[in-house]
């Protein structure tokens, strides 16, 4: 299971709605509305995401 960085929803990436890459680095979307938004902003989540990986 991987993080949605929008939502921070659990994902399966073999079953995920929607995938990206950004900066050689692939993620993974519970939805088609996450996966808009973070093609639209992706350093807004990939920043979130890397943030709370480190608390994890």
């Amino acid at each position: 299971m991987v993080k949605d960085p929008v939502c921070g929803m659990d994902v399966d990436p073999k079953t995920a709605a929607g995938k990206s890459e950004y900066k050689g680095q692939t993620y993974y979307f519970c939805s088609g509305g996450c996966k808009k938004a973070f093609d639209k902003e992706p350093e807004k989540y990939v920043g979130q995401a890397q943030h709370h990986a480190g608390h994890h």
